[in-house]
């Protein structure tokens, strides 16, 4: 499993500072999150892990090794599930496995396993357009994990979900995510979604980006979205982003 290490990291796109001498540490089976106002480049610290982006100064390691570019290891999950519309949601799940040389016997067994763990067993045969938008999300969380990756990244991956269904996505993430000794990086605009799923928190300035506060959480889950402490995480959060008053 991965340790993820941000040393010292700025980004500039051209002349726009993007990231400022951010450095944080998630450490091996961790579940993180950052939360930021719009544009802070939260979503450029996941593609830097990913390996999509490189930094402009400093490192970003995995294990102590900087990551340079993509690995089938780290797993990067979108808001937009991205699934292929002419592809069955069997297909979709296999995509990963398939470009690996994994046989069909193989990959049918591992897709039917994953899928029965998020809960879309007997949807195999069902195209993207036939599933509601957690079902599609959830199959695209299963293409994700079939890969047994040791690090999933999340952006904003229930933004577009109506309320119901980004809890029920979200008590489902916390089931997968429980005893694998998989490290999680979650970005997301939802407060409340950060205290609910994450061991840490880590607050982002307006751009260019920094860590303004690490926040260890230290709740027991299930957690109270209306307890004492939750609230107070979420009042203290919302100080740094000038939302208390408004």
């Amino acid at each position: 499993m991965q340790t993820i290490a941000i040393d010292n990291v700025s980004k500039s796109f051209g002349s726009l500072n993007v990231l400022s001498q951010v450095d944080f540490t998630i450490a091996q089976g961790e579940f993180a999150a950052i939360v930021g106002p719009s544009g802070c480049g939260k979503s450029t610290v996941l593609r830097m892990i990913a390996g999509l982006e490189t930094a402009s100064t400093g490192a970003v390691k995995a294990n102590g090794t900087p990551i340079t570019a993509p690995d089938p290891s780290r797993m990067l999950i979108f808001q937009e599930h991205a699934l292929y519309p002419w592809r069955t949601v069997a297909k979709n799940v296999a995509f990963g496995l398939e470009l690996s040389g994994v046989s069909k016997k193989e990959w049918s067994i591992r897709v039917n396993e994953v899928l029965d763990k998020v809960g879309l067993s007997g949807f195999q045969k069902y195209y993207p357009h036939q599933l509601s938008g957690g079902m599609r999300q959830r199959a695209a969380i299963a293409r994700a994990l079939v890969t047994d990756p040791e690090v999933l990244l999340l952006d904003e991956p229930f933004g577009a979900l109506d309320a119901i269904t980004k809890i029920s996505m979200q008590n489902e993430l916390l089931r997968l995510w429980e005893g694998t000794g998989k490290t999680v990086l979650l970005i997301t605009h939802d407060i409340d979604e950060a205290i609910y799923l994450a061991d840490t928190i880590y607050v982002m300035s307006p751009r260019p980006g920094q860590i303004v506060e690490r926040i260890s959480t230290e709740m027991p889950r299930p957690r109270n979205r209306n307890g004492a402490d939750f609230v107070a995480v979420r009042e203290r959060i919302m100080s740094h982003l000038d939302l208390a008053n408004h």
